[in-house]
């Protein structure tokens, strides 16, 4: 699991991009899904923040946060932006967040509401996704093969590079 620091740093230009995604309405906007205690998925609209430190979200006392709690696994994903079909995709483990002057730096630059009963959380990365759809979008006429594929990367904590799928070929190159 990488810290957003880690990633970034390994793969500044889809790091860019994903976070440009992610705040592209000014604060961050995403889906979370979390697990919830049967099994299943939930999933809720959060607002990740994204700093040089990290990759961290402000979670109110909710079912999402009991989810976090007792199965840390998490996906994140963006808001879809109002002119394509772009899209990015995070997942991993989220960790409350301890470090008591950490939280007070973060929550006072942020101006999280301090008299609200939320708790922070670091993601870590274990997949990081980003697909670009181009001027298709992502469901264009199954009658029109003239609209290119999405361009696709993938990158995964612990592998030697960024899988780049164009899924117009089918090909795959690492």
């Amino acid at each position: 699991m990488a810290t957003w620091t880690v990633f970034a740093t390994s793969q500044p230009g889809l790091a860019a991009a994903i976070r440009t995604l992610m705040q592209q309405y000014g604060p961050g906007l995403g889906y979370l899904a979390t697990v919830r205690s049967d099994g299943g998925p939930r999933v809720h609209p959060v607002s990740p923040v994204i700093t040089d430190e990290g990759l961290f979200c402000f979670i109110v006392d909710s079912p999402k946060r009991r989810d976090l709690d007792r199965d840390g696994r998490y996906a994140l994903h963006s808001f879809p932006p109002e002119d394509s079909d772009d899209e990015a995709y995070l997942a991993g483990h989220a960790h409350p967040v301890t470090d008591l002057a950490r939280i007070t730096r973060l929550a006072g630059d942020l101006r999280a509401e301090p008299h609200v009963d939320w708790r922070l959380y670091e993601f870590t990365i274990d997949v990081a996704m980003l697909a670009r759809h181009g001027r298709g979008g992502a469901t264009p006429l199954a009658t029109d093969t003239t609209t290119a594929r999405p361009a696709v990367q993938v990158w995964r904590d612990h592998a030697p590079s960024v899988e780049i799928v164009i899924a117009a070929s089918g090909d795959s190159q690492a």
